[in-house]
């Protein structure tokens, strides 16, 4: 079994060491832009301190339909961003200022497989009336799995940047061909990519401006297969969506059982996923802790990547993530705060738990979407 959270970190470590112009570590080493600071709608208070300390505004993005407008500093050469942002908390003790952290995938891909015999099921009734919402990388549309899929793509200048891990998350919620079967299979995907081959991808002010497109396309529910550290203004953006009526579905990551909690899973109101095997026992690896709603499939089963073979062997909550948002996006097609409560007490319903009325920290409520999973056994 691979350690997916040592992997984790030395991707974090690589990433720093190969774009150290792009890149910096905050004082807890996470990775952010280098010589960036996020202001979420900064009073003039935080303005007049910000042009005290020479803080030049790098882009802004006006985003309504998450009540906010999002400011990015640009810190002079030579200047520390975590003293500029204390100076910036204490002049404005009410505003929202942090690093524009980066944020990863959660999951790995593994041995490469055949095309498995056949699909799982047909599509559900009204398949096509469904739709989910996606954060992560680039989607390859060309893909097998996404023929009959329609997908609506936001992101880097509207120039598709297929990846890995953004195409294997989707097709476990939506992929349907002649040889696989998602969740929701033919739904509908509204598809952000937050990467776009950028070193500097995967930022929250990229996530922030993500969630606010998906808001505006009334998208109910969101999968983000990413994690990252815990960061002020992508706390903003998750409690404005929630708000709204949407539910926000997050892998929980998998930097082990007592590992600090990853974000967005941990944000109050997320309904935070963790993995499971073909046996239904947590994954040694997965996060455990009051963050964790529900626990998927998240290993021993196969999705699409782009190029030859069309399918890898995955692993990870990256994979159990999607599979809880296809399921609630049955539910919610369209953000609704009482139709969000619903969805959520539907699956609490369906859950498999071996102490019904109680919530475990490793699979939460229990355990759902056991019959998605495309073994890797069926291709031997």
């Amino acid at each position: 079994m691979p350690d997916l959270g040592r992997l984790r970190l030395e991707q974090l470590s690589g990433l720093l060491a190969r774009h150290p112009d792009r890149l910096e570590a905050d004082p807890f080493g996470n990775p952010a832009v280098r010589g960036e600071i996020l202001a979420w709608s900064p009073s003039a208070a935080g303005m007049q301190a910000a042009a005290a300390a020479g803080l030049g505004i790098d882009r802004e993005q006006e985003q309504p339909e998450l009540g906010q407008r999002l400011v990015v500093f640009r810190v002079p050469a030579g200047r520390a961003v975590a003293g500029l942002l204390q100076a910036l908390r204490e002049a404005d003790p009410d505003g929202i200022y942090d690093f524009n952290h980066i944020y990863m995938g959660s999951g790995s891909g593994g041995a490469a497989a055949g095309p498995p015999a056949s699909a799982r099921d047909a599509a559900p009734a009204g398949a096509q009336a469904l739709r989910v919402g996606l954060v992560d990388s680039g989607v390859d549309r060309s893909h097998a799995v996404f023929e009959d899929v329609d997908i609506r793509q936001w992101g880097c200048g509207g120039t598709a940047r297929p990846a890995p891990h953004g195409t294997s998350v989707p097709a476990v919620m939506v992929g349907r061909s002649a040889h696989f079967s998602g969740a929701v299979p033919g739904a509908g995907l509204y598809a952000a990519d937050v990467y776009c081959d950028d070193p500097a991808g995967g930022a929250v002010d990229k996530i922030a401006a993500a969630l606010a497109w998906l808001a505006r396309e009334q998208v109910g529910v969101v999968n983000i297969s990413l994690v990252g550290p815990r960061n002020a203004a992508l706390g903003r953006a998750v409690e404005a969506m929630l708000a709204r009526g949407h539910l926000l579905v997050a892998a929980v990551g998998n930097d082990g059982p007592a590992a600090p909690p990853l974000y967005p899973a941990s944000y109050p109101g997320v309904v935070g996923v963790s993995g499971v095997d073909r046996r239904g026992q947590p994954l040694p690896e997965a996060a455990r802790g009051p963050q964790v709603m529900f626990a998927a499939p998240g290993s021993q089963m196969v999705s699409a990547v782009p190029g030859s073979p069309p399918y890898r062997q995955v692993r990870g909550t990256s994979y159990a993530a999607p599979i809880v948002a296809a399921l609630l996006a049955r539910h919610l097609g369209r953000p609704d705060r009482d139709a969000a409560r619903r969805a959520l007490a539907a699956l609490v319903r369906d859950a498999n738990t071996a102490e019904p009325g109680k919530i475990s920290n490793a699979t939460g409520h229990g355990v759902v979407g056991s019959d998605v999973r495309i073994d890797p056994a069926r291709l031997r």
